[in-house]
């Protein structure tokens, strides 16, 4: 039941987010002090809307909203469709949750954060700790894609606190997933020393996971949980690799790509869409170097591949190999 719900909810996020494509290097952080705040947008578009700032992490919108179920939903179906005054109050939290979800797949946020307001307020009247802190981070996800990072700040720092109180612990999924949007926040806001070691931690946090968890039997953790946690290793390396493009350190910014093209094709397949985004950001790199020969090898074979599988951003592509041969003719 969630997973469907958050399939569609994804996809109505990637709509909210936009879509816009990119030439040569991937831009992240902010221009001059003072402008307006980014937007989060989603693969394989880099850079956001013109005006209004740099672009953020390829799918963290939509992942944000479907990695995880509400807890509330839940501690429903495990308690069955019984209950007094507290499961109706549950009840309640569940369709303003709801509600919001789909404003938010409809694009009208302002309405879904009024309606998260409410959410909280019952949750709150109802001391529903799980609903609390599912709230707080539907909340902070809203703020996020909306630009309002400083507030998405507080707020994934809100949501961060009742994980942990609740007993979570700091190398779990969730918690990484919020310190990653915490580094890209960190990031678009030029602090920098904050956003080096919010990437830096979410890295070294999930390699030394994936390594004690490398030997565990399907018993214990389950395929999936385990690809999961690659895939998410792969966001975090594919967001690093962007801001050190940024820096203009394009040859760590190789390494990082290539970590993260490893495992999307390791876990999505070589024509997933992801991994074709991600070549074609290996592309960007190399040719940030003024490796043209090998920028173009990568670049067309993103290309041939987003042919074949009828890629939703081919344009884009297009265009990237198009950047990259016109800077190797300049070389």
């Amino acid at each position: 039941m969630y997973r469907r719900l958050g399939a569609g909810l994804a996809l109505g996020l990637l709509r909210v987010a936009g879509r816009r494509g990119r030439s040569r290097s991937a831009r992240l952080l902010p221009g001059p002090a003072g402008g307006r705040a980014p937007v989060a947008v989603v693969p394989p578009c880099r850079e956001a809307p013109r005006g209004l700032g740099p672009g953020l992490l390829p799918l963290l919108a939509a992942l944000a909203w479907s990695s995880r179920p509400a807890p509330a939903e839940q501690e429903r179906e495990r308690q069955g469709a019984g209950g007094a005054a507290a499961g109706d109050a549950e009840a309640e939290i569940i369709q303003l949750l709801k509600r919001a979800k789909l404003c938010i797949m409809k694009d009208e946020p302002a309405e879904a954060e009024l309606i998260l307001h409410d959410a909280l307020r019952l949750a709150y009247k109802s001391d529903n700790k799980k609903a609390i802190t599912y709230t707080y981070d539907l909340m902070a996800n809203l703020a996020f894609i909306r630009g309002q990072l400083e507030n998405a700040e507080k707020l994934f720092k809100a949501t961060m606190s009742h994980l942990l109180g609740g007993g979570m612990q700091q190398e779990d999924n969730a918690i990484i997933e919020i310190s990653l949007k915490l580094a890209t926040i960190y990031a678009a806001q030029n602090r920098q020393e904050l956003a080096l070691a919010g990437y830096e931690f979410c890295i070294s946090t999930l390699e030394e996971k994936i390594e004690r968890e490398k030997e565990l039997s399907e018993d214990t953790l389950s395929v999936e949980e385990k690809a999961n946690t690659h895939l998410l290793l792969g966001m975090c390396l594919d967001s690093y690799a962007r801001y050190l493009l940024f820096s203009k350190q394009p040859s760590q910014a190789q390494r990082m790509y290539e970590k993260a093209l490893q495992i999307s094709e390791e876990i999505l397949g070589e024509r997933h869409p992801q991994t074709i985004v991600l070549l074609s950001d290996l592309a960007t790199s190399l040719d940030a170097q003024g490796r043209s020969d090998e920028a173009c090898v990568h670049a067309q074979r993103a290309s041939d591949l987003a042919r074949q599988g009828e890629h939703p951003e081919l344009h884009v592509l297009l265009r990237n190999l198009a950047a990259v041969l016109m800077h190797g003719e300049s070389w």
